[in-house]
């Protein structure tokens, strides 16, 4: 018979709030007055009321100049030209793929925005419509750019470089935009042995540092090859350590991740899933960074 893990009750302190890089943040919840002072322009997430500004959902106060609106906690993706994203293929329609972002509707991958096999730069024919299935079906994986938002709020992707394209072996990791910090770049290779790719919808995708980039596959052929168990062993603990950065509301980054790796080190993959070790590794993880601020 399998073994069991029986859990009881235990009184834990009181953690504090997660401190994303650039420190405390403002949070509100609906129906807080954020400022009474008229001279604020009102933006996402706020609405006025006998001359207050007020928040109309729960997140975190943002100010640019005069201009103050509410991040969201928990929403949906809301894309902007630029931003890094991982998604699910979920229909082949005529010159374009329909891709499930995490956003409120499905984004738009078309033909004539990606790079063919090869990374060839033509015009596309009708025997390229034909192959499309061959490149990309039903159920793929993608790494893009935000290439434009059209008018309803849909995202218009592109794949045009060849850092971006088909996702082949590696696990994919479903967290909350706003936990996804926005940096130069969203690739990082780590030097435990992995590399992540930090998709501002959301989306983070971990897999096994490739030996040699292959700049004839144009993102299109994936290696199929059997991971090492020691690379599957790395991949898992990433994976588990991110989870508990979320649980703990701690902001996703390539150092944060490094730090939370770091501090898991000395417990079993499985364990780091347990709340006790992971509130353990997230305080060490958040002391390193406060340091590393100071």
């Amino acid at each position: 018979m399998a073994a069991i893990t029986m859990r009881l009750p235990v009184a834990r302190g009181v953690v504090g709030p997660g401190v994303p890089r650039g420190g405390e943040k403002h949070l509100v919840a609906p129906g807080d007055t954020i400022t009474t002072d008229t001279g604020y322009m009102r933006g996402h997430g706020t609405y006025v009321e006998e001359e207050k500004l007020i928040a109309s959902v729960a997140g975190t106060v943002e100010r640019v100049n005069k201009l103050v609106c509410v991040k969201a906690l928990k929403t949906r993706f809301n894309g902007e030209v630029g931003d890094v994203v991982v998604g699910r293929i979920t229909e082949v329609q005529q010159k374009r793929w329909k891709v499930e972002t995490n956003s409120r509707l499905d984004s738009v991958l078309l033909l004539s925005s990606m790079n063919l096999p090869g990374g060839e730069l033509r015009r596309r024919s009708a025997e390229d419509e034909l192959a499309m299935r061959n490149y990309l079906q039903e159920g793929d994986l993608i790494s893009a750019e935000v290439q434009s938002v059209f008018s309803d709020g849909a995202l218009s992707l592109h794949t045009r470089s060849l850092k971006y394209g088909k996702l082949g072996q590696g696990v994919l990791v479903q967290v909350s935009p706003s936990l996804v910090k926005r940096q130069k770049t969203h690739f990082h290779n780590l030097p435990c042995g992995a590399s992540v790719i930090l998709g501002n919808n959301g989306f983070i995708w971990i897999y096994p540092t490739p030996q040699k980039k292959d700049e004839e596959a144009g993102g299109f052929t994936t290696n199929l090859e059997p991971v090492s168990l020691s690379d599957r062993e790395v991949i898992s603990r990433l994976r588990n350590c991110i989870v508990a950065l979320v649980t703990q509301k701690l902001m996703l980054f390539d150092t944060s991740i490094l730090y939370c790796y770091e501090a898991s080190l000395p417990h079993q993959i499985k364990d780091i899933l347990k709340p006790e070790v992971m509130e353990e590794i997230v305080l060490e993880t958040r002391q390193r960074l406060l340091d590393l601020e100071g």
